[in-house]
């Protein structure tokens, strides 16, 4: 089965037809104000309606609150909320049952990373294994920062069965992330990028051509 890709940071009409043209199956709309990426709700909205239909949508949040999901849900009528920030299992679970299936983005850099989300196994629909920004990174973001991990960390024993890998993918290593960790859907941003928050619909192409010829 072909890998599955999203293609997160969508921010214009033009992006998203690049996008929903090349192919993706998942496309992401970032409501974080201090990436070059978020989008506010009235655009987000016009977005989801251009893909609704033709990919999963899919809203990015970090450590939101109720009010701001609400207002984000009663917009976009998202198919998926990607926690990204520092949500507890409890805190998963209550934004399932409240509002939309939840993916539980994890930051990785050590296998520890890779066990704590065994906690999520069961109350989240997927689990995004993303790259721990270093602390001495300037300006880090909690996702999008171009960063790869150890992708030998995701072992057959470790890893849940449903998954998206993440973290400075590009067009030229894609096929080599997912040979390594069987991954199911791919998840890039700044790698079909060709400045912060601006996507380039040759990357696009390029990646997603990539990962569905990969092995």
């Amino acid at each position: 089965m072909a890998t599955e890709v999203k293609i997160c940071g969508l921010s214009t009409t033009d992006m998203m037809a690049a996008a929903l043209d090349a192919g993706a199956d998942y496309v992401g709309l970032v409501f974080y104000p201090k990436s070059p990426r978020h989008v506010g709700l009235d655009q987000a909205r016009a977005l989801a309606d251009q893909a609704r239909g033709r990919a999963r949508i899919v809203a990015l949040t970090v450590d939101a609150p109720d009010e701001a999901l609400q207002a984000m849900v009663s917009a976009l009528k998202p198919d998926f909320i990607q926690a990204h920030g520092a949500e507890s299992p409890a805190r998963v679970e209550e934004i399932t049952r409240r509002f939309a299936p939840v993916i539980k983005a994890i930051a990785v850099k050590s296998a520890d990373d890779i066990a704590a989300a065994r906690a999520y196994r069961d109350l989240a629909e997927m689990v995004l294994f993303d790259a721990k920004a270093p602390e001495t990174l300037e300006n880090a973001l909690p996702g999008g920062n171009g960063l790869s991990f150890d992708w030998s960390l995701l072992s057959t024993d470790g890893r849940p069965r449903r998954f998206m890998l993440s973290g400075g993918l590009t067009p030229q290593n894609v096929a080599r992330a997912i040979s390594m960790t069987a991954a199911p859907i791919v998840d890039v941003s700044s790698g079909v990028e060709s400045h912060p928050g601006l996507k380039d619909a040759r990357l696009i192409r390029n990646f997603i051509e990539a990962a569905r010829s990969a092995r």
